[in-house]
């Protein structure tokens, strides 16, 4: 083993432990070699969220952990799994055509029109969605569909087994269940011959040899139809134990509102003849107002969303930091975790393996990250944007090119990315918020000699340290006794926000004799 992989097998980043779990597992199976299979789930009644990429991305680095571990001993899949033929229960409010929607309530989602006009049906409106962003985002994945392998017969194995052990199956769910749910409740859902719904309905009989279930229809009469084929979907706990057990899935995290969920068909697994995975139950990520993110509710951020406005790697740094911690998951996090993935790209080439494999970085890029970062933060941009009012990135560029005149576009293709970025956030989040206020006796004294500071520096003094220490200077001559106030002035009163980036950075960039002009317009009462 060498040295690098000695190191992964002992660093303490969470997807290296979670690697060594599933190494261990194997161990006890005796399983030297062969196929470890990851997975990951998505229930297409609502649109893709950034809580379904989440755990793509996250299953993701541990599998690319696992790989550099096990030292290739293994071949690794990741079944992303849709259960599109599940029955549609209630329509997400942020769909389009709700009305119509309503009238298709209780088909598998596989067979409800799509509301966007675009596809067959939802599902597969839906479906192809998650394949864009994972296909955008590099993922190495096998796509399924729960349609296809009820149809198609990848599931008749299990079903069968399934169906001869249903009492099995009833004695786990039931306890877990109301008194009147017990009454009508079935691991099988027969898909209605008359309306093609799936029917929540009890089994009324069952003949193991011919492999079939019988049922009240919608029109009162009984019928006999087989477990197999596609003629009935399985209840989702059972469900998720009967793909356990049909695929001999190894890996597969899940939210924290579903641990007795896993504990149940980890039994039902058992009681089927497979193995549960391992895996892990993540934190849920909260909106705006610390709500569960929901997809009937739409309330979470598309990927398409954070996209606009933020790195596809930011979204997965969000992702790599802190799995099992509570986040809001908002727009406002977007320019932190952009600025938090630069610095951990920054700092990736300078770090020895083992700092490397700590690095965010690492598990982002599946241990190979860019070597070029951007020499400007994203914060600094936008604050840019917000001030010169830029529209295009060839107005940010033109200040951009006076502060590094070696760069352009097509140098810096990731400072380019982010000056648009910059501008599409500061126009949809900064802009509507801005408000300016006047300064106070003490912050004019301070301004007034900032601004005598800035007009007496040298040619070629247009460095941001240089401008920080004059900062600092003007805000001690007004005699605030705690600078971060002075900062916050500075931010109020110029950027109309509470907050911005080092602020001699800022000047250095924006340019001295524009900030003095900034400052003169302040002191004059012009940006009310």
């Amino acid at each position: 083993m060498s040295e690098f992989n000695q190191l992964a097998n002992n660093h303490k980043a969470w997807p290296f432990e979670q690697a060594r779990l599933l190494l261990k597992r194997l161990a006890r199976q005796g399983r030297s070699s062969g196929e470890v299979v990851f997975q990951t789930g998505y229930g297409p009644s609502g649109l893709p969220h950034i809580g379904t990429f989440g755990e793509v991305a996250r299953t993701s680095m541990v599998r690319h952990a696992f790989e550099v571990m096990s030292n290739g001993a293994y071949n690794t899949r990741l079944i992303a799994f849709s259960d599109d033929m599940d029955g549609f229960r209630k329509v997400p409010t942020n769909l389009p055509q709700q009305e119509m929607l309503q009238q298709h309530l209780g088909l598998p989602l596989s067979k409800v029109p799509d509301p966007f006009g675009t596809h067959d049906s939802l599902a597969a409106h839906n479906n192809a969605r998650l394949c864009a962003f994972l296909d955008q985002f590099g993922f190495e994945y096998e796509f399924a569909s729960s349609s296809e392998y009820y149809k198609t017969g990848k599931f008749d194995q299990a079903l069968l087994i399934m169906l001869e052990r249903f009492d099995k199956v009833m004695d786990i769910m039931l306890p877990s269940l109301g008194g009147i749910r017990q009454a009508t409740y079935s691991p099988f859902l027969p898909i209605s011959p008359i309306n093609g719904q799936v029917l929540q309905v009890p089994t009324l009989a069952r003949d193991v040899k011919a492999g079939t279930i019988t049922f009240e229809d919608v029109d009162g009469q009984k019928k006999e139809v087989p477990v197999t084929g596609g003629n009935i979907k399985v209840q989702w706990k059972p469900d998720w134990a009967l793909r356990w057990t049909a695929l001999n899935v190894d890996y597969e995290m899940s939210g924290k509102d579903l641990i007795e969920s896993v504990h149940q068909s980890s039994k039902i697994c058992r009681a089927l003849g497979g193995t549960p995975p391992d895996g892990f139950n993540y934190e849920l990520f909260l909106d705006e107002n610390s709500e569960k993110i929901s997809k009937s509710k739409g309330n979470g951020l598309s990927v398409e969303e954070w996209l606009k406005y933020g790195l596809p790697q930011s979204l997965s740094h969000f992702m790599y930091q802190k799995p099992k911690t509570a986040k809001k998951l908002f727009f406002d996090v977007i320019p932190k975790n952009t600025d938090e993935y630069l610095q951990h790209l920054n700092a990736y080439a300078e770090q020895d393996d083992k700092a490397k494999l700590g690095n965010p970085v690492w598990h982002i890029h599946n241990g190979n990250p860019p070597q070029q970062s951007s020499p400007i933060s994203f914060s600094l941009l936008l604050n840019l944007a917000s001030v010169a009012s830029a529209e295009t990135k060839q107005q940010m560029w033109g200040f951009i090119s006076r502060y590094l005149p070696e760069a352009d576009a097509k140098s810096h293709p990731l400072l380019d990315q982010l000056a648009g970025y910059a501008i599409a956030y500061f126009n949809d989040f900064v802009r509507p918020t801005k408000t300016y206020r006047l300064a106070t006796a003490q912050e004019r004294k301070g301004l007034e000699d900032l601004l005598q500071r800035l007009s007496a520096l040298q040619t070629g003094e247009n460095d941001g340290q240089i401008i920080q220490t004059e900062v600092f200077a003007a805000g001690k001559s007004a005699e605030f006794e705690n600078l971060r106030d002075w900062f916050r002035a500075l931010y109020e009163v110029l950027l109309g926000q509470s907050s911005g980036p080092r602020f001699g950075s800022f000047v250095a960039i924006y340019g001295r004799d524009e900030t003095i002009e900034l400052i003169k317009k302040a002191l004059d009462e012009k940006l009310i």
